[in-house]
């Protein structure tokens, strides 16, 4: 799909391969690098690992986790996500899509496929940085999450109170999100 194309691409989600999984973290490490380096003019100079605003490890650990799958728009690759559920809940732990592709409408067409794929669940929930603005308009405005937690170094994750959230002041800030689906 071309970047002036504004059609709605038809969305699959197919389960992730294993000789796909290298791929798949090149894919999501470049669509994470754009988020915060490329889009905002290096906004965001936290590395996880050597030039990666994600580690390969992380994105191992959350395919090891989950479940994975390639986003398919119109038979081309256009990203991927990372899902984890348990029971009724559900961790949302990778999306990404091409920046090449972005506004087209596939992270979204792509959310509602995981819907229909896990009917029992009944709250969604994910983690974006606070200046990830695109991530949040999309979240909240697109697929009808609440922002419900802000962690911080004085409100620590604490799935992760290393992390992100309750670090320094400089590289500080996650929302949580979450959505709650009602039948």
């Amino acid at each position: 799909m071309e970047a002036g194309d504004r059609k709605q691409a038809h969305v699959e989600l197919v389960p992730l391969a294993d000789d796909d999984r290298e791929q798949f973290v090149r894919d999501n490490q470049e669509a994470f690098n754009y988020g915060a380096l490329e889009e905002f003019e290096c906004r965001d100079d936290t590395f996880e690992e050597d030039g990666q605003i994600i580690s390969r490890e992380t994105i191992l650990e959350s395919i090891a986790g989950g479940e994975a799958y390639r986003i398919v728009a119109d038979g081309e690759v256009a990203g991927g996500v990372v899902v984890r559920v348990e029971g009724d809940r559900g961790d949302l732990e990778l999306l990404f899509v091409s920046p090449h592709i972005h506004s087209h409408g596939v992270g979204q067409a792509a959310w509602w496929k995981i819907e229909q794929l896990y009917p029992d669940v009944r709250v969604w929930e994910l983690v974006t940085p606070y200046f990830e603005t695109r991530n949040i308009h999309f979240y909240v405005n697109k697929l009808g999450f609440h922002i419900v937690e802000f962690y911080n170094s004085r409100h620590p994750d604490p799935n992760d109170p290393d992390g992100y959230g309750g670090g320094d002041d400089v590289h500080d800030g996650m929302f949580r999100f979450e959505k709650v689906i009602r039948r």
